[in-house]
């Protein structure tokens, strides 16, 4: 039997959140993150589902349980495994610190990061819920 999938929920207008799941699925050797566009029929249907509708935030489903903000980043970092999943140390800090700096960034993520495209190949193509 294969590993479970894990669900990654991104804002699809995001030039930092495309570039960051670029960046999981090259490392994603194993394949187990699928993902959907917030703004997509299966993004609002799992935004709907985990009650998180309302969230500006990376969402990460795993295990049938939702994970937003600074959790999100670490739990989905921790999944990638090693090197990244070290980063997953800073669980330590209060997530209420952790969420503070990840709500500045994504307030400000657009202005920071210009808007551009990847295209699709067939291999990402495979990962995304539609």
């Amino acid at each position: 039997m294969g590993l479970e999938k894990k669900i990654v929920v991104f804002d699809g207008d995001c030039n930092f959140c495309n570039r960051f799941v670029n960046f999981l699925i090259a490392r994603d050797s194993r394949e187990i993150f699928l993902f959907a566009n917030s703004n997509s029929e299966s993004g609002r249907k799992l935004k709907n589902e985990f009650s998180v509708s309302t969230i500006e935030s990376v969402i990460f489903i795993e295990n049938d349980r939702a994970y937003v903000y600074s959790t999100a980043v670490l739990r989905i970092l921790k999944n990638l495994g090693f090197p990244w999943s070290l980063i997953f140390i800073f669980s330590f800090i209060p997530s209420t610190v952790r969420d503070c700096v990840y709500k500045l960034f994504a307030n400000n993520r657009h202005k920071l990061f210009t808007k551009s495209c990847v295209l699709a190949t067939p291999e990402f193509k495979k990962r995304f819920l539609s």
